[in-house]
Formats: structure tokens, sequence, C-alpha cells
């Protein structure tokens, strides 16, 4: 393993428990040299093209962030780097929950897929691997107007509310990326998963505010493109990874659109190539695109079809009242009233109560385990909240401690009960009420009764905001779910191992600081030869360190044979050899 300083990020120190549980160790020993010249190819060849067609902050960002095209960047020394323009990098096994990553980017931090694709997957792969984080997304943040917007789309798509189908679909390309990249998986295990997620994708579903926010990250910061629709340059952190769609997008094949809000509706299957692609003219006009968008999320506008999109979602989610207080846990059930407003609510589970994300004290779950229900609204009769009531009001309706209440609310829902105690806002607004011997109805249903406990009453007039999550992470410190589909480790047989050993042995007679040994290349090239017919990459590798034109005929010759007898992979080899040195025009044409 080369050595490399190891220096911790304090951004990391500041992450919650419920994402921390995501971490993984990258363990650097595991890469293998074959995985280290897998790096190396995509680099050299991305570096090469992407310096004619990715915005400008792309190789600025490789200089800034230390990610090298020789080895697979260590997170440890990215961090080291990385802090000093706010942001932090960490390691994960595969994908992560799509409410988690938004949270990780609105923390500043790089979720990194620390696995590697195969060779076999070197262009492209549906799964999240080092070269698709740190040599596409990483670059890119040292853009400070494109890192802003990053950071914004993590901090609201973190609140944007999912659906059960988002988790669904998720542990199904989950599982189908998983099973790609795994050396030993059979056809019939990835044909399975394959349908099982085109079977979730040709579901009629609406787009839930996860999907959309999830649809405006791919087109921006996997698969954004910049500039104008007739000269676009590449910022997508998919295409900046991938060798073949990099070049595959820059052609008419691929509908160049410009980017708005509408492109929040466009669904996309991470299985495929893109067809088309969208156009911001800058990175500021993503932030303005991103803010037209948030307004019309739950926790801008709450009501109750915001609260309705959290009890369909199954998960905890928060809603906050008028009077800044804030409720969460899973929510499941609502009443309305003829204006469809919101006038009683309920969750069931453990339950916390938060005003400006704080907990309140004495009201977190292990208060309210079992749920949590109130009504709010006015008071019947005088048209008023209780939040707006002033002295005379409050008088009036008994609301002071000792006393006992007995009043309507206009939804008809009726509360009688001991007044114990109430506790107010920082403005001294009223934000929660507990009674006792506590009786709530609703018409001919008995909402809540003095044999259920004490009764802590929420006090608003609406719900302003609905939001996924916790109001205080500290409330819930198991927030998301997480897959219990686990990366499968292959275990290379000895014939694997040889060939590794062979790849190693390439790679430190390249990196040591004396001549190259061709005695060394011709044993290793004659091995590969008659071993490993399926190999090219190391004998592209060894074509770059010949120095006899006797041993640079022979693998020359090796390899266009190759490429005659595997069409899918001339242009690999031809792509690879446009980056030597020495000149090999005349074996480039087409065998």
């Amino acid at each position: 393993m080369d050595h490399i300083d190891i220096e911790s990020n304090e951004i990391l120190r500041r992450l919650p428990p419920h994402l921390k549980q995501f971490i993984k160790p990258q363990n650097y020993e595991d890469y293998s040299p074959i995985d280290q010249a897998v790096w190396r190819y995509v680099m050299r060849k991305n570096v090469d093209y992407l310096s004619r067609v990715a915005h400008h902050s792309y190789l600025d960002g490789l200089k800034r962030t230390g990610i090298s095209i020789e080895r697979i960047p260590n997170m440890y020394g990215m961090n080291r780097i990385l802090k000093e323009i706010g942001w932090a990098a960490v390691a994960v096994d595969g994908f992560i929950p799509p409410n988690a990553f938004m949270e990780f980017q609105a923390y500043k931090v790089l979720v990194i897929a620390a696995d590697i694709r195969q060779l076999e997957n070197i262009e492209y792969t549906p799964a999240p691997d080092i070269i698709h984080e740190a040599a596409g997304h990483a670059p890119i943040i040292a853009n400070p107007d494109y890192a802003e917007y990053l950071r914004r789309l993590g901090e609201i798509g973190a609140k944007a509310i999912l659906s059960a189908y988002d988790i669904e679909l998720y542990e199904a390309v989950r599982k189908l990326s998983i099973l790609k990249e795994a050396a030993n998986s059979t056809a019939a295990e990835i044909t399975a998963a394959q349908q099982a997620v085109e079977q979730l994708q040709s579901q009629s579903v609406e787009f839930s505010e996860m999907a959309k926010i999830r649809n405006l990250q791919w087109w921006t910061v996997e698969y954004g493109l910049i500039g104008t629709v007739d000269a676009p340059k590449i910022y997508g952190a998919g295409l900046l990874s991938s060798i073949g769609e990099s070049t595959w997008c820059m052609t008419d094949e691929v509908k160049k659109i410009p980017y708005s809000i509408n492109t929040a509706s466009q669904g996309f299957d991470i299985t495929q190539p893109q067809p088309q692609l969208f156009v911001t003219p800058d990175f500021a006009y993503l932030m303005e695109v991103l803010e037209e968008f948030a307004n019309t999320l739950s926790v801008r506008q709450g009501g109750h079809r915001g609260l309705a999109k959290l009890i369909e979602s199954g998960m905890v989610g928060t809603i906050e009242l008028s009077t800044g207080l804030q409720i969460s846990g899973k929510f499941n059930r609502m009443i309305q009233n003829e204006e469809n407003e919101v006038v009683y609510f309920q969750t069931e589970g453990p339950t916390a109560l938060a005003y400006r994300e704080k907990e309140l004290i004495g009201h977190g779950t292990d208060q309210h385990l079992s749920g949590f229900c109130s009504p709010i609204g006015k008071l019947k009769g005088i048209n008023l909240a209780i939040e707006n009531m002033g002295p005379i009001d409050l008088k009036a309706y008994n609301f002071y401690d000792g006393k006992r209440l007995s009043f309507e609310y206009e939804s008809g829902i009726h509360v009688e009960g001991l007044n114990v105690t109430g506790i107010r806002s920082t403005q001294g607004k009223l934000i929660l009420i507990q009674l006792v011997d506590c009786t709530v109805t609703y018409r001919d249903e008995v909402l809540f009764t003095p044999e259920m406990g004490a009764f802590d009453m929420a006090v608003g007039k609406e719900v302003v905001s609905a939001f996924a999550g916790a109001a205080d992470y500290k409330s819930f410190p198991n927030l998301y779910h997480k897959s219990s589909t686990e990366s499968i480790k292959s275990n290379r047989n000895a014939a694997q191992q040889a060939l590794e050993v062979l790849y190693g042995q390439v790679r430190n007679a390249r990196e040591a600081n004396a001549p190259v040994s061709e005695q060394l290349l011709w044993t290793i090239f004659v091995e590969v030869k008659e071993k490993y017919p399926q190999d090219w990459l190391l004998s592209l590798e060894i074509l770059e360190l010949v120095s006899t034109e006797k041993l640079r005929k022979e693998v020359l010759t090796y390899l266009a044979a190759l490429r005659k007898r595997r069409p899918e992979i001339d242009h690999l080899i031809t792509g690879g050899m446009e980056l030597l040195p020495s000149p090999t025009s005349s074996l480039l044409s087409s065998p």
C-alpha cells in the first residue's frame, strides 16, 4: 500500500449518528493491482478527453482535491485536502438511502462508494464506485458556486418526503448494482434483478417529492451539461467518470435540452445510457431553479397535502404548526374540515416534540412511546386560535394552570380536562398544554380518554410545514432505513491471483526510479499471452514501458489480433494506444 499521511476532517465529527451508521472503512489494501490499473486507464483517458469537453472547473479541481491519475485516492488523503474547501469525504457500501445521501450533502460531505468497477465494466457501471465518486464528484466541488448548489440541494433534498415505492425501487437498484459488479454473479441472478428494476420502473407511479429532487440531482449533479445547447461542456459526475458516455453524450444522438424546473418530472433509467441531457447556462442558474422547485415542496407549503404525503410514506417525518411546535414521528391519521384544512393529526409509535429543531425537555420518544395526537385550529364561537388569544380570551376559557377546561374547536372536536401546565415559545406563545382527566371527542368518536394518561395538546392554528426526518436528529438516532443487501466480496481463484501478481510487477516496474528490465517485460508478456488470452489492459501497460523495437512489435501484433478476436474491446485498446508517447499509428486502424 502506498503510504499516505492520514488526517481526519472536523466536518465528519459533526455528523449525526443516523448518518455515521453508513460509513465504512475504505480498506485501501483491498485494492488489487488490476483495480489500480483500471483507475489509471480511466483517469488517463478522461483527463485526455475531458480537457477538451469538460467545464474548466474539472481539471482545476483535480489538482485542488489532490486526486492522482496514477493511483486510487486514499480517503484520508482526500480529507486532508478537501477540508481546505470546507468539504469532507466518507466511504460507504454502494447505494445508500436517498434521504441519507442528501443529508450527507447538506453537511458538505461527499459519500464515496469505496469499491471500484471490474475491468469488464471499465466504461460504465450502474453501481456507484470510487471512479464515479472521487474522480467525478470531488473535482467539481472545488468550484464554490457549484459546491454551494450541491450543499443546498442536499439540504432541501434531505427534507423531501419519500414514498414506499421509492424505498422499494432503491432496494431493487441496489441489488442489481451489487450483482452486476460481483464477479461470481450468475447470468440468471443478474437477469432476475434487472427484471425486478424494470418492472418497478414500468409502473405508473406519481413522482414523490424525493423522486423529483432525485431527478434534479440526476440531470444536474450526475448528468449535467453547462453552457449552450449548441456548445455544451460536461460537469455531471456520471459523465465525467464514464469514458464511454462522456464521448457519446457530445454527439447529436443525445438530445440537448435547456434546463428548467420541468426537469424535476423527467425520470431516468440508471441501467441505460441517457437519451437526452439538460444544459444549464451557468451554476448560478441551478440555484435559481432549485429555489423555484423548493417552493413547491411540503416543507414550505405544509397543509393537508404535506401531512398526507407523510402518512403515505410510512416513515418518520415532521410537521410544524403555526406556533413553531414541531411533531416528529410516523403519522398515521388526520381529520380535515370542509376546506381540507387539518384539524386533527395522529402518530403511531415513538414520537418527539421540538421547537426550532431542539427537542422539548420531557417530550422525547420515551415520553411519547406509543404515539401522539392532537386537535388544531380555531375555537368555535370566537373564530380564534388559542395561539392568538389575548389575556381576556385566555381567562374566559380558563387557559391557566390548575383550571378545568371545556371547549370546542370549529371542527367539532371537543376537549375537556384539567389544565396542569403549559409550555410557551421564546415569543411567549403557548405551544403545548398538558391536561389530565381529559376526554377528547369528535362527533360520535372518542379520540382520547382519561385512562390513556396525561393528554399533551399541541397548540397551533395550522400545519405550516411537513418534511421527512426528525426536527431534532437526536430524537431518532436510527432514523434511516438501512438495506439488508450487502455488497458481495468476490474471492479470487488461483489464476486471478497469479494475474494480479503480473499486474503488480508491471506497476512496480513503472513506478521504480530505475530503467525497466526488458527481460522482465518479455517474461510477463509471454505469460499473459499463454495463460490470459482475454486480458488486454496488461498488454497495454507493457507496451507503455517497452524500449526495444522487437518487443514493441510483438505486443502490437498481439493487440491487433486481440482487437480482431474481441471487437467489443477494439475501441478500448485503440483508446489506450492513443495515450502512448510512442507512435503506434500503423496499428491504430481497424483490424
